[in-house]
């Protein structure tokens, strides 16, 4: 056990108050996981359980072409069941995208005092947060997870206030990728009847968020979850994995060639491969026809791992519920009007807990 964190308090008040991170934990050198990160069992994921999700990424290059019916119906099929798919073809350089991985690593590897900046108390930009774990002050048990995260308002501010060790990176991550999620919602949409100008594709969108997540080596990753169980509480999650993986995905419904209902089904990292997942948010929209996705992450004791969020969202003062064409078509709505901004209040203000964070705008009829 590393020296001064063999009891509770003074690994957190080390890792979470000082901003030194899961990283400065582990770069003191350990052999065994510390008790607060150790999982109840039934949070804990077994590799020898999962299977592989073997299906090939959809190619986005595909569409407008003598296939774009087939690509539509496979990017509305994978919406509707588990909620996640792979696109190739997106879009996005694959150059930038190692550029981003190297920028992650570069971020994380500063020394903890460089980091710890932007820790929510202290950060110097409301744009900019630094932190560990999820809601730290109320898990029972912590994740092994540090990242920074990144609010988009405009490219001036982002390029003036985002860490520079990542920001031009990032944000031309995030403003490359925007033509591709665009197209993506242009189809779901669609799908449910719904024609969307840009005013109602920045009502779905308007908040943007990159995150850069961190997963140190584990001495045990039977014993930790580097994510807790959960879904994303906005539109359309877009993720960059790196090469050495470990993100699950729960199966809603029995879906032929990838899962029993309860099964969870391991992403593998595709070379050049954008992981898209459905939120909270399109799941309401789309009165349940569109499943968010429940999904977590598993550490690994080999190589530390970085992943790459862009998050998409309403903004918080957006007003958000089924759309009356799918409203219409089911005959009653599942889930009531929320402003978003309370919804994003309720999902970060309770520990990470499978989807129940949808409990929030659910209707329960009689």
């Amino acid at each position: 056990m590393a020296p001064g964190l063999d009891d509770g308090s003074s690994l957190f008040n080390f890792v979470v108050r000082d901003g030194n991170g899961v990283k400065g934990m582990v770069d003191l050198g350990l052999s065994t996981v510390p008790k607060p990160y150790v999982q109840p069992p039934k949070e804990r994921i077994d590799k020898r359980m999962a299977t592989r999700h073997e299906g090939a990424p959809i190619d986005l290059s595909r569409l407008d072409g003598p296939d774009h019916d087939e690509v539509v119906k496979e990017i509305v099929m994978a919406a509707e069941t588990l909620g996640f798919f792979q696109l190739v073809n997106h879009g996005v350089p694959v150059d930038l995208l190692e550029s981003l991985k190297d920028a992650a690593h570069d971020f994380f590897g500063q020394p903890s005092e460089k980091k710890a900046v932007y820790r929510k108390e202290v950060s110097p930009s409301p744009l900019v947060k630094y932190g560990t774990s999820f809601v730290p002050e109320k898990e029972k048990a912590l994740e092994w997870k540090d990242y920074i995260s990144m609010i988009y308002t405009n490219d001036a501010e982002a390029l003036q206030q985002w860490p520079k060790e990542c920001r031009e990176v990032a944000l031309e991550y995030l403003k490359t990728s925007m033509t591709m999620v665009r197209r993506l919602l242009e189809i779901l949409m669609g799908n449910l009847g719904v024609e969307l100008d840009d005013t109602k594709i920045d009502g779905l969108i308007g908040m943007k968020m990159v995150n850069m997540n961190f997963y140190p080596t584990c001495p045990d990753p039977d014993l930790t979850v580097g994510v807790g169980r959960h879904s994303d509480m906005g539109t359309l999650t877009i993720l960059l994995q790196d090469g050495i993986g470990g993100l699950y995905v729960k199966v809603a419904e029995e879906i032929a060639n990838i899962g029993k209902k309860g099964e969870w089904v391991e992403i593998p990292p595709v070379p050049g491969a954008l992981v898209i997942n459905i939120g909270d948010a399109l799941q309401i929209l789309s009165n349940g026809k569109y499943k968010s996705a429940e999904h977590r992450v598993r550490t690994t004791n080999t190589k530390s791992r970085v992943s790459v969020p862009i998050f998409t969202s309403p903004r918080p003062s957006e007003k958000i519920a089924p759309l009356p064409q799918v409203v219409e078509k089911d005959g009653m709505a599942c889930y009531r009007e929320v402003i978003f901004g309370d919804y994003m209040r309720n999902f970060f203000g309770n520990v990470h807990d499978g989807k129940k964070s949808l409990e929030f705008a659910q209707i329960n009829y009689p």
